[in-house]
């Protein structure tokens, strides 16, 4: 259900509201807080009505800044500080004729009496200012837990330039050599990357499974796998039990994960998630749902009819459940402050109104991009929504053309029911054209295409840029497919039920110098390369379920229809060997991430027990072996040569989700 609110009677300017245009007065608005949805509101209030009077206040010394570049500055990809600050009190009174107050805390609403009081931070001054509209873009505010500790010196976050500014010096200051992200999300991740650029020892801590939470597991994966091998290290499902002052001395702190581990750091950076800062609109009778956030109905306007709110402290209307949720972009943030500024002014015949958040969004991680749409498969089950997932990992472009790069994309689509074949979610990630594919992608589902509509998109095509059937064509093709009982596919999470069970057999269908290459998917396997399958069906059981796999999941596919129009009970493996090896599953189908853990599970395996060893690569090497493979398989055939043949089994894997 939408926030509905009471509806705003259709107004005409000189005879029903008493507050506008009274004596010919123009209209006052007020806006508190600027960035990117204040601003946006501020800017286009000015548009549709020249004469009105626009006052902004801002807490901070920057009505408008790009705060998504700020860890770009920290790291030195941007060189400028000026770069940030899109917009100064002045040139937005000079430009657009707003009243600009920065330092300046809005202490109270009166909803009643249409008016804000508000505080000059500078010199204590405190005054009231009336409005005829009121536009709340509060933002979100760094969470930090109780966590023992966590006010120490040199524990930051990262909010606004201030913040930023805070963060460099301290580094230079204390030239820090060590650094701990506590948090795996964008901020954390681009923090991560941008310290480790200044030649720091990175550590990341999460404690979640996996890092980047909008993604699914296997996609999340690939970007930790990213970052270790450019030397940056990574801790999930640990949470930091506390910060102690560093036991070498000196500043900092030692990050207490548990009693075994401490990690110093010279520098935290805190990137623990972030809060509706809503204390303002809650104090004044506005509506706020559980998390804090504001409430507002498709027009922006809250519980208030003359209040109105936007950015990342509002909940948003969630198109795919149709439910509401919190979106902490700056993109819809800037697309409220629009929709907002229309519905406040009455100058948009029937007003505008906001259809939802889609949550698209993307990242960099060194030589990677991942990006995504829609709900990730933990969203669609909280739901309860029933969906099917496509893994496929073609070229970015023609295949021939030189410079092709393994593009690794996953869709969602519904099951059964109303969302039968619609698209509710996808995710890429690769070296170049992830954006590109996700993209294509928001803009799809924000139309509410279909798979089928997928398989048909006519989009550009030359050899440099694209193929003649894009990664979109094959995705929506493989869903048809999917949809028509053409094919069934198991998916990565399910492999291992799959070897424990007695009445599946694996068949890859890769030649046979492709497993010395690039590794085995298990050592049960049956090899029956795709071109041998046709002339080797009586080696195959009928009274099992085959599960076919290769690289990709293309060969996978053809095998899989000739199996079953033979007469055979077949799955193909979703997304072969590429999306697997990616996986989460980790050492042992447990967990080990470093080269340190994978080399001591091996060394202390009991000798009934074997030990499978995952060594993983980023997916554009061009070898096999990672830079956590040449340091752990020497010992490993040091361990091999003094150890029993049965103790320790070591499988090489090449990840490439």
């Amino acid at each position: 259900m939408r926030n509905k609110h009471p509806p705003k009677p259709t107004l005409n300017p000189l005879q029903q509201d008493p507050f506008l245009m009274v004596n010919n007065k123009p209209r006052q608005y007020v806006v508190i807080g600027a960035v990117a949805g204040g601003a946006a509101c501020a800017a286009r209030l000015r548009r549709l009505d020249e004469q009105a009077s626009i006052i902004v206040f801002e807490k901070g010394p920057d009505p408008s800044f790009a705060n998504c570049g700020m860890p770009y500055y920290i790291g030195g990809e941007i060189k400028e500080r000026g770069k940030l600050a899109v917009q100064t009190p002045k040139s937005l009174n000079a430009r657009l004729n707003l009243d600009v107050r920065t330092l300046t805390e809005v202490l109270s609403i009166d909803t009643a009496g249409r008016s804000v009081r508000a505080k000059n931070l500078v010199n204590g001054e405190e005054y009231s200012v009336s409005y005829d509209e009121l536009l709340l873009s509060p933002g979100a505010k760094p969470f930090l837990p109780p966590i023992p500790g966590i006010e120490r010196a040199g524990n930051l976050s990262l909010r606004n330039l201030e913040d930023m500014d805070r963060i460099k010096t301290w580094i230079e200051a204390q030239q820090c050599k060590t650094a701990v992200v506590a948090g795996g999300g964008f901020i954390g991740i681009e923090m991560a990357e941008q310290l480790h650029r200044l030649g720091m020892d990175v550590t990341i801590v999460e404690a979640l499974p996996q890092l980047m939470a909008p993604f699914d597991p296997e996609v999340a994966s690939v970007l930790q796998t990213e970052l270790q091998h450019k030397g940056v290290k990574v801790i999930v499902g640990a949470p930091i039990k506390g910060f102690e002052p560093p036991a070498k001395g000196g500043p900092g702190s030692d990050v207490v994960l548990d009693e075994a581990r401490r990690l110093p750091a010279d520098v935290v950076i805190l990137g623990l998630g972030v809060r509706a800062d809503t204390a303002l609109p809650k104090a004044a009778g506005i509506e706020l749902n559980a998390r804090g956030g504001i409430v507002v109905d498709e027009h922006m306007r809250t519980s208030d009819p003359h209040v109105y709110a936007v950015g990342d402290a509002t909940q948003v209307h969630n198109p795919i459940t149709g439910g509401e949720w919190m979106v902490a972009l700056a993109g819809p943030a800037a697309r409220q402050g629009r929709v907002a500024a229309d519905n406040m002014s009455g100058k948009v015949s029937g007003g505008r109104t906001y259809k939802g958040t889609w949550g698209s969004s993307a990242v960099r991680v060194f030589d990677l991009t991942a990006a995504g749409t829609g709900l990730n498969e933990r969203g669609l089950e909280m739901a309860g929504v029933k969906y099917h997932a496509v893994h496929l990992h073609p070229s970015h472009h023609a295949g021939y053309f030189p410079g092709a790069e393994t593009l690794s994309l996953k869709i969602l689509f519904g099951a059964e029911g109303d969302t039968r074949g619609k698209l509710l979610g996808a995710q890429a990630v690769a070296s170049e054209g992830a954006d590109k594919a996700i993209d294509a992608l928001a803009v799809a589902l924000q139309a509410g295409m279909t798979v089928d509509d997928l398989a048909e998109l006519e989009l550009c095509y030359a050899p440099p840029v694209g193929s003649a059937k894009s990664p979109i064509n094959y995705a929506g093709m493989i869903a048809q497919d999917m949809l028509e009982g053409l094919i069934d596919t198991a998916q990565w999470k399910e492999l291992p039920a799959i070897v424990a069970d007695p009445n599946t057999i694996i068949v890859d269908v890769r030649n046979p110098g492709e497993l010395e290459s690039k590794g085995v998917l298990h050592e049960s396997a049956m090899n029956v390369p795709l071109d041998q399958v046709r002339s080797r069906l009586a080696e195959l059981p009928r009274d099992k379920t085959i599960v076919v796999s290769c690289l990709s999941g293309q060969r996978g596919y053809y095998a899989a229809r000739i199996l079953r129009q033979e007469g055979f009970t077949v799955k193909n493996l979703d997304g072969g060997l590429r999306t697997y090896s990616s996986c989460p599953l980790g050492v042992a189908a447990g967990k080990a991430a470093s080269d340190d853990d994978a080399l001591s599970l091996c060394m202390t395996a009991p000798p009934s027990r074997a030990c499978a060893v995952r060594v993983i690569r980023c997916p554009h090497e061009p070898t096999p072996r990672s830079r956590a493979g040449s340091a752990v398989a020497p010992a490993l055939r040091n361990a091999q040569g003094q150890a029993p043949r049965d103790r320790l089994r070591v499988t090489w894997l090449v990840a490439g989700w």
